[in-house]
């Protein structure tokens, strides 16, 4: 029985993807910061298999050590990693931005991936054997007005998810970046800081993609064969072209 060792699976992309390979029989570490839900989650999900839950925040290293290195030692060897959680905070103008934006972005998206990645290949290159999946966004594609920092903290995914491959690939260690596009989660409630009317906005006039579209590629990417590494996965809702272009109705 396989492990996987999710990030963000609280909500959205991490909470769909933790019940979809709950569902195909992996063992799942499940992390977040909302211990409550983090134990709820785990307790429906138990029903079907083996759930151990760590509570830290990505963004600080200290907690993210601690957290890992407690792991039993039936727990240690993690197959896959789904370096899932990100946040977006604000969509203003950089020269109107605020620092402690700034600052959640990239201490979530890309110090927080590099903190969990740096605790767990260890483990994986001693086994020569794993599977990272990087959730970066199509803001690494191109970048937007008013979302300067946020597509930076993708594009940096991105160039992690790259150098992770050049690094580990001769280790046996998969690694796979997915570029999801617009998702409805509670993404944009968080962008907006809690305006729910302009969250919603975000998604008017067209389906989005659901956080389980994503889990169904994920668990595609992970179940691949053995001699197959999806290295990249662009998604969109079918009425999206770009990342700045969606057809309304």
């Amino acid at each position: 029985m396989k492990t996987a060792f999710i990030t963000g699976a609280t909500s959205g992309i991490g909470k769909a993807t933790a019940k979809r390979l709950g569902n195909e029989g992996y063992k799942l570490i499940l992390c977040g910061r909302r211990k409550e839900i983090l134990e709820e989650l785990a307790r429906e999900l138990s029903e079907k298999t083996d759930v151990y839950t760590l509570t830290f925040d990505v963004r600080n290293y200290d907690e993210v050590k601690t957290a890992i290195d407690s792991l039993p030692a039936e727990w240690k060897a993690i197959d896959v990693l789904l370096n899932n959680a990100g946040n977006a905070h604000g969509l203003e103008p950089l020269s109107e931005g605020k620092v402690s934006d700034w600052d959640m972005m990239m201490d979530g998206n890309v110090k927080g991936l590099l903190y969990v990645s740096k605790c767990i290949i260890p483990g994986m290159k001693e086994r020569n054997s794993g599977h990272i999946i990087n959730i970066s966004s199509v803001a690494a594609l191109l970048t937007y007005a008013n979302g300067v920092v946020y597509c930076a903290s993708k594009k940096a995914v991105k160039a992690i998810s790259e150098g992770m491959r050049l690094e580990l690939t001769e280790f046996g260690i998969k690694v796979s970046d997915l570029a999801p596009g617009a998702v409805e989660t509670e993404f944009s409630e968080v962008r907006f800081k809690g305006d729910k009317d302009r969250a919603a906005s975000v998604y008017s006039g067209y389906e989005a993609l659901k956080a389980e579209d994503i889990a169904d590629a994920i668990s595609y990417v992970v179940n691949a064969p053995k001699h197959v590494t999806i290295a990249d996965m662009t998604i969109y809702p079918s009425a999206q072209a770009s990342p700045v272009q969606i057809h309304r109705k």
